[in-house]
């Protein structure tokens, strides 16, 4: 979850590691702090809180050197604090780390008992001292950090400089990624393109278990056996100007309002806008003859997955199993031959959906993976993948990764229903040309922000907001309250619309507002007669449905917003805009903190 980040060359690199920290503030904004060699002595500068604190740090006491290391915190182990702060320092190594130190207890014991003194709460500290450890016992930096990461147990990804040493950097991944970017007489390494986008177009991948020395010149690498090895240079497609907010307050608005273009994109990449027809890449698995699937993925992903399920099941009669990455492997899941995973994620560094993934590949199961970055560990580990062409989310709530997984997961649906005899080449066409007309139905959504901000503004008085809906439409209501609840900190739950009675609706009264998302499909009627029973008991409903709908309903509804008519099976695309869009101005409302909400981070690499 944290973000690290190192460079090594002819520059200050101080303002070179604050500018990539910025581009990685999304994985943690807990602490931050960097450090150079200046005069071969270990310099650093730490501040707790967001990374403008450490700006401020840094403008006051500047730091000096030409090499050095950052990191941006989210905290597992040990408070926010300046003192928890990365790097670490000791005996002459100052250490950066994503991950989780599994081992760090005993490797601590060990060490304190040999009389060494730990500062921190955090599982990095061990890192250092244990390398300074060796360095004591007389071995040179590379090979006394070599057997340090031997010895750890976890998921990490490392970066470390050593007093004295100018001119390199180590650095080790597992389990976690890493990216060393090639510049001019510079080398570089961070947690993701993202953050070297601005300084080089030249990246290269570590792969697992990798451990590589840094200099001006290149990168010398090691697989996890030792082995001298080259890994591939890509040029990434990335840019500092991908990564702004544009004349948009929060990247999350950006986001949102990209929809309509990387919604078109995506859905051009699978569909055929001459004959209105799906065409799918060469895929692990045949379409016709899996038995089964198992769509894997957690939070946001997840509910892109429970939509796939209606899909899948009603569209192409393809059974799905549905579950949360973080449960999937450890129920002992009872798998089908030739059973199939789908797995869905951004950042393709979930450390939950990779270690599904893998979970499966061990099986002997093919795996197909859902990802919106091409080079993540889960694109490069799945048998296929299939692209969301969302480009860099920043925002820490999920908008548009989620709405061009649904785009992607709808044309895999189609062609799947399509392999297995389920659909006609009219029936194709129809719902292909549904969603051709989804990026503009977006756009005549996004006209209405004004409406939304009213709406968010009354909504942000609440303490409690409860989501109904039904089929497809329970999944965007999901989405809708971890939208609501992720970034304005008002409790909200979603609940099948039916389910209402069963418990639920003891909830209701006078102060809660209830968001129903009710597209006129085939449980419309259904979900009308639940929202009068939420009526009778005095909730304040905030109606979601089409201009006929919200007529038919205006007596029972507080507020009601009429959306595009659309065929039902593009629905939770469309619907999915308004709950964004409620939870944003309410947050806005609120004077919460949009982009980066507390306790949060954008990709969670930590189980």
């Amino acid at each position: 979850m944290c973000g690290i980040v190192g460079v090594v060359g002819v520059e200050r690199a101080a303002p070179l590691l604050l500018e990539a920290l910025r581009r990685l503030e999304y994985r943690g904004y807990d602490s931050a702090g960097i450090a150079t060699l200046v005069e071969g002595r270990i310099e650093r500068r730490r501040a707790a809180g967001k990374l403008d604190n450490l700006a401020r740090e840094l403008a006051a006491h500047p730091l000096e050197g030409t090499v050095g290391i950052g990191h941006t915190r989210w905290a597992t182990h040990g408070r926010a604090t300046r003192t928890n702060a990365h790097p670490h320092v000791s005996g002459g190594v100052a250490v950066v780390h994503n991950g989780i130190i599994e081992n760090f207890q005993a490797l601590r014991s060990e060490l304190e008992a040999e009389g060494r003194r730990f500062e921190t709460e955090t599982d990095t500290e061990v890192v250092p001292h244990l390398v300074a450890h060796y360095l004591a016992l007389g071995d040179e930096p590379v090979e006394a950090a070599r057997r340090a990461v031997g010895r750890l147990e976890g998921a990490f990804a490392l970066a470390m400089l050593f007093a004295g040493e100018e001119r390199f950097l180590l650095v080790a991944r597992r389990g976690s990624p890493l990216a060393v970017g090639y510049g001019h007489g510079e080398m570089y390494v961070g947690s993701d393109a993202l953050a070297l986008a601005p300084l080089t177009e030249r990246i290269q991948y570590l792969e697992e278990g990798d451990f590589a020395v840094l200099d001006p010149e290149g990168a010398r690498i090691r697989d996890a056996a030792g082995r001298s090895v080259t890994r591939p240079i890509t040029r990434t497609a990335l840019s500092g100007a991908m990564i702004g907010k544009g004349n948009h307050r929060h990247f999350m608005e950006k986001e949102i309002f990209e929809q309509p273009s990387v919604l078109g994109d995506t859905l051009r990449a699978f569909a055929d806008p001459s004959d209105h027809r799906i065409v799918l890449p060469d895929l692990p698995f045949d379409l016709a003859r899996v038995p089964r699937l198992a769509a894997i993925a957690c939070g946001t992903a997840s509910y892109a997955c429970l939509v796939g399920k209606y899909w899948f099941e009603s569209l192409a009669g393809l059974p799905v199993d549905w579950d949360i990455g973080s449960e999937f492997r450890y129920r002992a899941p009872a798998l089908l031959p030739d059973q199939a995973g789908l797995f869905v994620s951004q950042s393709g560094e979930t450390a939950d959906t990779l270690a599904a993934l893998r979970y499966m590949k061990e099986r002997g199961h093919p795996t197909l993976a859902v990802v919106n970055v091409p080079e993540s560990s889960l694109a490069r580990e799945a048998d296929g993948i299939l692209r969301t062409l969302a480009g860099p989310e920043i925002g820490v709530a999920s908008t548009k990764a989620f709405t061009t997984q649904l785009a992607t997961l709808a044309c895999l649906a189609l062609g799947a229903a399509r392999a297995r005899g389920r659909l006609d080449a009219e029936r194709e066409r129809g719902l292909t040309r549904a969603l051709d007309e989804v990026p503009a139905r977006v756009l005549q959504i996004l006209q209405q922000q004004e409406r939304f901000r009213e709406i968010g503004e009354e909504l942000a008085l609440a303490r409690d907001v409860l989501y109904i809906g039904r089929g497809t439409s329970h999944a965007v209501a999901m989405e809708g309250a971890l939208k609501l609840k992720e970034i304005s900190y008002i409790h909200a739950e979603a609940y099948a619309a039916g389910e209402l009675k069963h418990g639920p609706i003891a909830l209701i009264d006078e102060s809660v507002p209830v968001i129903v998302v009710a597209p006129r499909d085939a449980l419309f009627e259904k979900t009308v007669s639940n929202l009068q029973e939420v009526a009778a008991r005095g909730g304040r409903i905030v109606l979601f449905s089409d201009r006929q709908g919200c007529e038919e309903l205006a007596a029972h509804c507080w507020r009601a917003v009429a959306l595009p008519a659309c065929d039902p099976f593009v629905a939770p695309i469309l619907y999915t805009v308004p709950v964004q869009l409620l939870a944003y101005h309410t947050a806005v409302a609120k004077g919460t903190d949009v982009d980066q909400p507390r306790n949060l981070a954008k990709s969670v690499t930590v189980e």
